[in-house]
């Protein structure tokens, strides 16, 4: 027999959770009992609050990576914009504080449990980092935040990547509940719950098999040499160390930003504690410099930067897809040597 948990968190989605569970019930019914499905939370048995009007359920036991056949992960219900307590950001940060990414980590390092996500869940599980460099799809609202986080960001209905399964929006979930029926017990089971339902899978589902679709690639007018670094015509206002805070919607980040150019090239890093990273394509214009830069802590990302310099005082944004743009504050602390 199959085993399907679905978890819950404060502030989930209904219909993400819903969907799939109607057609697993459904699936089980056709499949004379070849499938259980059951509500779980990462604490255990308990009433969980949803984003919907404060609709309560009852998720009857704890997540058990040893003993699901099938987990999946909704995404959260609330605010699109800000990122007040009730904002979707928020939620799905606090959701990913939780045991639930390490047990989901767990589950994923196994082949033979199949991890799904529909809608935001695949932004939880990313924002965790247990999705980088895999395929996978979310709410078109969220997609550029999920490759911001490492994430190789497909625009289809459902995406395959072998025991991870991700689902778009929200309506999603029916697709990935069927497409999964069809995979594990058969297209004749998942026929049976189409008719049941009246509705029919919608869309192709996503796999990386095949002839590669051919594509054309914009030419960029940005000049970088093979580090990616852009070259810039002089000394800038910006070389020197640059104490810096960083105001993320998850608490302050205290970075200490080095920036020099070196042969007309603009080369900058960052160091926050022990860890010092690179900037990825630093580029000067219209006296402001931007750059990426890849972040693990506290969640996986890829924050855009974007800075102006005042004398010693340097401000700006940090920003990341949906996520509300993180203020940046700076003072410089030392110059280069002349």
């Amino acid at each position: 027999m199959l085993t399907v948990q679905i978890v819950l968190f404060d502030g989930f989605d209904l219909l993400d959770a819903i969907a799939p569970y109607e057609v697993f019930c459904a699936a089980s019914m056709h499949a004379e009992n070849a499938l259980s499905v059951e509500f779980v939370t990462a604490e255990g048995p308990r009433s969980v609050v949803s984003g919907i009007n404060g609709l309560k359920m009852e998720a009857n036991g704890r997540l058990n990576p040893e003993r699901a056949d099938i987990i999946l992960v909704p995404g959260a219900s609330g605010d699109i914009e800000g990122d007040g307590h009730d904002s979707i950001p928020a939620i799905l940060t606090r959701a990913m504080n939780t045991e639930l990414i390490g047990m989901i980590g767990q589950a994923i390092g196994q082949k033979d449990i199949v991890v799904v996500t529909v809608c935001g869940g695949s932004l939880l599980l990313a924002m965790g980092g247990l999705l980088d460099g895999r395929p996978a799809v979310t709410h078109h609202l969220g997609m550029d935040l999920l490759g911001a986080t490492g994430v190789i960001p497909v625009p289809a209905r459902v995406v395959d990547d072998g025991n991870l399964i991700t689902g778009g929006g929200v309506t999603s979930g029916l697709d990935v509940a069927l497409y999964l029926v069809e995979r594990e017990l058969g297209p004749r089971i998942a026929h049976a719950v189409e008719q049941l339902f009246e509705y029919e899978r919608r869309g192709t589902v996503w796999r990386e098999k095949g002839i590669e679709p051919s594509s054309h690639k914009a030419v960029s007018g940005e000049v970088t040499n093979k580090a990616g670094m852009t070259y810039a015509p002089l000394e800038t206002d910006f070389d020197g160390d640059w104490d810096t805070t960083i105001a993320t919607p998850v608490g302050k980040l205290e970075v200490r930003l080095s920036i020099t150019t070196s042969n007309g090239m603009i080369l900058g890093k960052a160091t926050r504690g022990s860890e010092t990273v690179e900037f990825i394509n630093p580029v000067l214009q219209n006296n402001k410099l931007t750059w990426s830069l890849r972040i693990t802590k506290p969640m996986r990302l890829n924050l855009k930067f974007e800075v102006t310099a005042d004398g010693e005082h340097m401000t700006g944004i940090a920003r990341a897809g949906i996520l509300p743009a993180s203020k940046l504050t700076g003072k410089q602390v030392s110059k280069p040597e002349l």
